[in-house]
């Protein structure tokens, strides 16, 4: 189980020192498979750190590109969150029934059994085929997929084409206000950072592997099996934690690194969320303040600025 711990290390760093590591956890805790919470919360802290001056030590594509290319990234996650058992359902050609996210009627699919109104994809593809081109740095397919959920976000034709979901569905909650279909900074902002990675420079932009996606699968696989869907709190309290914990991971690399990369997608996350909090004041998740929503929202930005002064700063003195 320890060498779970070593995928948080870059490659170069596994080879080089992956198995002094494993040894020194041997000799620490003989006979577990596992450390202590508190060595495994250092591990992964060490293994981001050293993902994050990987990152900043690679000159081949400025800052400001990769930062654009990483909320463009999280953008299109953040929009497919919401449909995620939509297109596992779609996929195994499962009626969810009662289990629906908020369509009028309990299938919409030609071989859904009752009352249905049929449709042909679900909305969640959009969202889904543009994370795929954006990991694979392609944005000239991601580019056409952003356009087109702003088009069924404002026309009337995607009712048939992808369902109401998004027009007339509860949304997501998350950290502050459901996010809709017709919220169109979303995917507005999306497109604006697909345009600028296609048009500027897609040859520079980093490719992930196939594998970044295993965890949308695993999350498609529960959120399909269990029936989550959006205005359940364990939807919610899933969400909230994985978007701070994102957060946190970009103050981390920030102060690691002294790079200002990170402040682009948290800028664009911060973005999108006050802008929902805006229109729908009155629509904040129960179980946290306003106040403390706000704050967890607006708080990153000057702190990952600070961070990465402090860093630059230490640098410099070194």
């Amino acid at each position: 189980m320890n060498r779970l711990l070593l995928a948080a290390f870059p490659e170069p760093y596994r080879s080089r020192q992956g198995e002094e590591v494993l040894g020194c956890l041997s000799e620490a805790y003989p006979g577990r498979s596992w450390p202590p919470p508190r060595e495994v919360a250092a591990l992964v802290g060490a293994g981001v750190q050293a993902r994050a001056r990987a990152v900043a030590d690679d000159t081949a594509r400025p800052w400001w590109l990769d930062g654009i290319h990483l909320a463009a990234l999280f953008l299109a996650a953040l929009a497919l969150v919401p449909y995620l058992q939509d297109v596992w359902h779609w996929a195994l050609r499962i009626d969810p029934g009662e289990h629906a996210i908020a369509f009028r009627f309990s299938g919409w699919y030609p071989w859904a059994e009752g009352p249905t109104q049929i449709r042909l994809l679900p909305y969640g593809l959009l969202p889904l085929g543009c994370l795929i081109a954006l990991l694979r740095g392609r944005p000239w397919i991601a580019l056409p997929a952003a356009a087109a959920m702003i088009w069924a976000g404002t026309t009337s034709h995607g009712r048939t084409l992808f369902g109401d979901e998004g027009k007339a569905g509860l949304g997501y909650y998350g950290l502050g206000a459901p996010i809709t279909a017709r919220d169109l900074v979303l995917s507005g902002v999306l497109c604006a950072a697909c345009a600028v990675l296609a048009f500027g420079r897609p040859s520079r932009l980093r490719r992930r592997s196939y594998r970044w996606l295993a965890p949308v699968v695993l999350a498609m696989f529960v959120a399909g099996s269990l029936h989550i869907i959006g205005v359940s709190p364990a939807f919610q309290r899933g969400l909230f934690v994985l978007e701070v914990t994102a957060l946190i991971a970009a103050w981390v690399a920030t102060a690691a690194t002294g790079d200002h990369r990170w402040l682009i997608p948290v800028a664009a996350f911060a973005l999108v969320r006050v802008q929902a909090i805006v229109v729908r004041p009155d629509a904040f998740m129960q179980s946290l303040p306003d106040l403390v929503v706000l704050v967890l929202l607006i708080a990153p930005l000057p702190a990952l600025a600070i961070a990465a002064q402090r860093r630059q700063r230490q640098a410099f003195a070194e």
